[in-house]
């Protein structure tokens, strides 16, 4: 929509940024490991979430891979999600997830920056810039168009993450933080809070809100995701508008 004066509504909402993890997907159904002492669907993350897992034992680590990407295919965006989405109507809603799932896409949600990586994607093991889309099993052996094998595109413990240089830039251009669903114990990811402009308003949803580490004034909910959206959703569109 233009004004009289030309100018683009949507050029003058205040951006919103949000950092998402596990907790927002759990009433989706996905289990998080933060909640089960270290174990993933009852697997142990070392193995099948590290380079080394990989070379030591791929057929397993894709075994546990191909069970994630059925259980996100049978997974519904829930209430926290599908808020995310309908605060587009009223701000510029940037996602950074941690998720691998693709639910908030799946909402509507249009800017989302994965961390993580995505489990409906595949890379070659010599160029995580050569990918492509799968949504039915991986299969040992299978080789990339460079000769490489596919693997899973999830960023693992003990590597990198890429997606990192372009979540700060983004972090602070915010008008409005928002962190839902996340305990903050995974680096950097965590360490995007330390570059929400000081004059920022800083919201955190969670079942268990966590430390933040930083000198402010948070405005926190202490519910599931779903709850706590609800609460906060209100909040903003009376504060803002």
């Amino acid at each position: 929509m233009e004004s009289d004066y030309g100018i683009s509504w949507r050029k003058i909402m205040k951006k919103l940024v949000v950092l998402s993890g596990a907790g927002i997907s759990a009433e989706s159904g996905l289990k998080t490991f933060r909640d089960s002492d270290g174990l993933w669907e009852g697997y142990a993350i070392e193995e099948v979430a590290t380079p080394g897992a990989w070379r030591r034992n791929p057929d397993h680590v894709l075994r546990f891979y191909n069970e994630r990407r059925k259980n996100v295919l049978e997974a519904q965006p829930n209430k926290a999600h599908e808020i995310l989405a309908e605060l587009q109507d009223h701000f510029d809603v940037q996602i950074i997830t941690q998720n691998i799932d693709d639910l908030h896409e799946r909402a509507g949600s249009k800017k989302v920056l994965h961390l993580h990586g995505e489990i409906f994607k595949m890379h070659s093991e010599f160029d995580i810039d050569l990918t492509a889309s799968i949504y039915t099993d991986m299969k040992t052996g299978e080789l990339a168009p460079d000769g490489g094998r596919w693997r899973p595109a999830i960023v693992w413990f003990e590597e990198p993450v890429p997606k990192i240089g372009e979540a700060i830039p983004l972090v602070k251009q915010a008008d409005l933080f928002l962190i839902v669903g996340t305990s903050l114990v995974v680096y950097p990811a965590a360490s995007l809070v330390d570059f929400v402009p000081m004059d920022c308003p800083f919201y955190v949803v969670d079942k268990k809100i966590p430390a933040t580490g930083i000198g402010r004034k948070l405005h926190t909910y202490e519910h599931l995701a779903s709850i706590g959206m609800e609460q906060l959703k209100k909040q903003l569109l009376v504060q803002f508008f």
